[in-house]
């Protein structure tokens, strides 16, 4: 269905264009929000004797979107969020959130439906938006999200959350590493204990093995007496 705009829609087009949209979206949303009519005889006629009026509207408005988009393109600003340790957000950096930016570092209203996030803002670091002001006039912002180096900013939290845990846990270490000298201890306690166990086994071997050899000398003095004797007679 062919509509003329009544004023601009955004990614359409502005006040006196002609363009052509599925009926549904004519019907339901353009037309019934009073931003469109449709394109009958009567009012493309219409739409010719107004151009020179609309035209003029036109050069306010193109002038009035250039002025603001030197007031914001290329700004950049950072936006308070809960940051979670691995440096992911709670939530996300909303539309609504970059118009209050906008409002308080450049003193500028914007209607957050013309805040175009390329790619949902879940984590630390630089992240670019897009101000769509009127028509193909445009104006980039850039969104600090906790640091603009996330690198650091990362480093950064890694840090203080190990310092967190030293603190809270900076007792507990001390009382493993005790408990593994005391294993060690006890380890080497044993094996001391089992050195000595075994060299008195030795000792003691060694000991009955001596009596047995003096034994033989005895032997020998009790056989010459017989021998002795045997001569005598």
């Amino acid at each position: 269905m062919k509509v003329i705009l009544l004023q601009e829609v955004k990614g359409r087009g502005g006040e006196g264009d002609v363009i052509d949209v599925k009926d549904g979206f004519a019907n339901n949303y353009l037309i019934k929000d009073g931003l469109a009519v449709k394109a009958t005889k009567g009012a493309l006629k219409q739409l010719e004797e107004r151009r020179k009026n609309i035209e003029k509207r036109e050069e306010v408005r193109l002038a009035e979107a250039n002025e603001l988009k030197a007031k914001i393109d290329n700004l950049k600003f950072k936006v308070d969020v809960q940051i979670g340790d691995e440096g992911q957000l709670f939530g996300a950096v909303t539309s609504q959130m970059i118009a209050d930016g906008i409002k308080k570092n450049a003193d500028v209203e914007i209607d957050k439906r013309r805040i175009d996030i390329r790619k949902a803002i879940k984590t630390v670091g630089l992240h670019k938006a897009e101000v769509v002001i009127y028509r193909d006039i445009k104006a980039n912002i850039e969104v600090i999200v906790g640091d603009e180096d996330a690198e650091k900013f990362m480093e950064a939290l890694k840090a203080k959350k190990e310092r967190k845990s030293g603190a809270k846990g900076g007792k507990k270490p001390a009382k493993k590493d005790a408990k593994k000298e005391d294993k060690d201890g006890k380890k080497d306690e044993e094996k001391v204990e089992d050195k000595k166990e075994d060299k008195p086994e030795e000792k003691a071997e060694e000991k009955t093995e001596e009596p047995k050899e003096e034994e033989k000398p005895a032997e020998e003095k009790t056989e010459e007496p017989k021998e002795e004797g045997e001569n005598k007679e």
